[in-house]
């Protein structure tokens, strides 16, 4: 396995031409950068944290710790509940109902001031954009304590190999304050 240096990862990929992804919403590609930050929304709303993120052929599996209230229900206040592992199946179309719904609860530039995202959600949206970048097959991902570590499986004429990559919690912050900058150049 071949470890991506911090310095590496701003470069363009490579383009991979027997790498082709899955389609939501009509898309050409696998759109990474908003199932990502869809998944990081669920995430949020679920008080997730320490998360895992694996693509499986036909969706993503999701597990985080969330805490629980005597209710059984997720609860942001640590002093009344206990934690425990979460573990969500998505198929491709509860990931494209996410989007969906995502769009819809941000709502449009047009509409006035857009939610505030979650730290999940901004998080994993800059992730994705860099996964868009690389065209991997597929993606692994776990997060702990704000550091995040990616397995990357991607495609060669010689054959499929894994990419890692790590991300400290201090490239993490730079990345979601140049995000704005990026879909503006890019037009998103």
């Amino acid at each position: 396995m071949a470890t991506a240096h911090p310095d590496e990862r701003l470069l363009d990929p490579v383009p991979v031409p027997e790498a082709r992804m899955r389609i939501y919403d009509g898309r050409p590609r696998q759109d990474y950068e908003e199932v990502f930050r869809s998944l990081g929304g669920f995430i949020d709303q679920r008080g997730m944290r320490d998360v895992l993120i694996l693509e499986a052929p036909d969706g993503f599996v999701v597990q985080g710790v969330a805490l629980m209230t005597h209710e059984s229900t997720p609860h942001l206040d640590e002093v009344s509940g206990r934690h425990e592992k979460e573990t969500y199946t998505f198929l491709d179309d509860d990931i494209a109902r996410f989007m969906e719904e995502a769009r819809a609860r941000r709502g449009t530039k047009m509409d006035g001031a857009p939610a505030i995202a979650g730290e999940y959600e901004s998080v994993l949206r800059v992730l994705g954009r860099y996964l868009d970048q690389q065209q991997p097959r597929d993606v692994f991902l776990f997060e702990q304590a704000g550091s995040y570590l990616v397995r990357l499986l991607m495609g060669a004429r010689t054959g499929a190999h894994h990419v890692l990559a790590e991300f400290t919690p201090e490239e993490i912050d730079v990345m979601v304050h140049q995000g704005p900058a990026w879909r503006l150049r890019s037009g998103r």
